[in-house]
């Protein structure tokens, strides 16, 4: 409605009155732009159907209001197909929860202070230890199976954690809400044996226990962020997860600030170490409670994809999709019912997969502050402190707007290069220079296409198909590899 004033969204989330160093929330619920309780109602079918692509446009406007922040999310991290049915969904949602509890009950039995209302902090670690709390041992006869005692080393660590995890929301004042927090990570712990358990999950998973009722429902929700982000937890003997991110960082601040890479390589940070927790938690620290969940609904609408349900489904589901389904799996994806970075991605015709948008967002704060890191930025530490000194100074939706102005360009300059493999044909580096640097777009794409039409008509002979087409060039220009990189260059 016009006219009506906007919500403070912060006083669902009740902050301890004693003074602390939380960051100031910026986000509000504006009515006709938030996404709200009867929007959201709005957007499902009679049968249940959502209409998705409606759902990410109001997401992108305005956010989604707390009330059903935890509807949404499910939805958006791919734990059901927006295509689904109200039964559909039904089924699914018993079946996890069983799952769910089946799971539980066999972390109980091995330590029982799970699901006790309880959490420890003391370390376990030793044989006396474990038979003098009575624990048995669902898996194998050894009291001190390698897996059963990696999983019970990190329950301590988790607890530890769990005590510091938002110190500073009402929430957590309550024993049940950490034991619940607790419970939820330590039985991932358990199923994810690659993974278990890394400092930094607590984060991640914190706002769906506050979010969703339902102790299973939340631990879905947290499993699918996790089935997203593992990667940058997952860690071998020669290699940290998160390293792949940082590198894919570099590449991207190289290509669209080079002299900033420059700068962090003199420094001895080329590595990109200082961004690790922007990435890990996905910028928990650097916003309020609240404008992080803002960020995050605004990332995962932006990057959202329609089968993500297919992609993340693992079980067999007893339930048929009819066969105009949109939503099943193996057909083409609209376009409309993908989010606005997904939808760049797909222009983008690679076989490699895609860079997370979360990866553009760092960027796009580095570069926002490129001056400021080039010229006081001496050290490491002192870019460490800079980086810090942002906390509560960034906006969330502005941030989500650089990371996709980030992103387009990236792709553009990207496929500049890709025109030097154009049918073996060579494009000058002065050109890609001249055209990256150019403001005027009906320019840039003006010699873009003159550029196209050089590099083919100059092809070797051998390479020459059909020599009748080139001396039509718009014809040779609908040719599959020409049509489709001036379609990513030129729109």
């Amino acid at each position: 409605m016009r006219g009506a004033q906007s919500e403070l969204a912060e006083s669902y989330y009740q902050v301890k009155p004693e003074p602390n160093d939380v960051p100031v929330t910026r986000f509000k619920i504006k009515p006709g732009k938030t996404l709200s309780a009867r929007k959201w109602l709005a957007a499902f079918s009679p049968d249940g159907q959502l209409d998705i692509g409606k759902t990410l446009d109001r997401i992108h406007r305005g956010g989604v209001h707390p009330s059903i922040r935890g509807e949404v999310w499910e939805f958006l991290l791919g734990c059901y197909d927006p295509m689904s049915t109200f039964d559909e969904r039904k089924q699914i949602r018993q079946q996890r929860r069983a799952q769910y509890v089946k799971w539980k009950k066999e972390c109980s039995r091995m330590f029982p202070v799970i699901g006790s209302g309880n959490y420890i902090t003391e370390p376990v670690t030793t044989k006396d230890d474990i038979n003098a709390k009575g624990m048995e041992m669902a898996i194998g006869n050894d009291p001190l199976d390698m897996k059963v005692t990696q999983w019970m080393l990190t329950l301590p660590q988790i607890g530890l954690d769990v005590k510091r995890t938002d110190r500073n929301l009402v929430f957590y004042e309550k024993q049940e809400n950490l034991s619940k927090l607790w419970d939820i990570l330590s039985v991932y712990a358990w199923i994810d044996i690659d993974v278990g358990y890394c400092q930094g999950m607590s984060d991640l998973c914190s706002p769906m226990i506050i979010l969703l009722e339902d102790e299973a429902d939340a631990f879905w929700c947290f499993e699918r962020l996790m089935r997203r982000l593992r990667g940058n937890f997952r860690s071998t003997e020669t290699s940290v997860g998160v390293v792949t991110q940082l590198s894919n960082l570099a590449t991207v601040t190289q290509v669209i600030d080079p002299k900033l890479h420059q700068h962090f390589e003199t420094l001895g940070g080329g590595d990109y170490l200082f961004a690790i927790r922007m990435l890990m938690v996905l910028f928990r620290r650097e916003f309020s409670f609240c404008d992080s969940l803002y960020l995050w609904e605004m990332m995962w609408a932006l990057e959202y994809d329609p089968d993500l349900f297919f992609q993340y489904e693992e079980l067999e589901l007893n339930m048929e999709k009819s066969e105009g389904s949109e939503g099943s799996k193996g057909k083409p994806k609209s376009t409309r019912r993908c989010g606005r970075f997904e939808r760049e991605n797909m222009k983008i015709k690679s076989s490699s997969e895609p860079l997370p948008i979360s990866v553009f967002l760092v960027a796009s704060v580095l570069k926002d502050n490129s001056s400021v890191l080039q010229h006081k930025a001496h050290g490491l530490d002192d870019v460490v402190q800079i980086l810090n000194d942002m906390t509560g100074n960034l906006d969330a939706k502005k941030a989500c707007l650089g990371a996709m102005k980030l992103h387009k360009k990236y792709l553009k300059k990207v496929l500049l290069f890709s025109l030097q493999q154009l049918d073996d044909s060579f494009v000058p580096l002065h050109f890609i220079s001249e055209v990256s640097s150019m403001k005027n777009s009906s320019t840039r794409n003006s010699l873009i296409l003159k550029t196209v039409i050089s590099c083919c008509e100059c092809r070797p002979r051998r390479h020459r198909k059909d020599e009748s087409r080139l001396r039509d060039y718009r014809t040779l220009l609908l040719s599959q590899r020409a049509n489709v990189l001036l379609k990513q260059l030129l729109y």
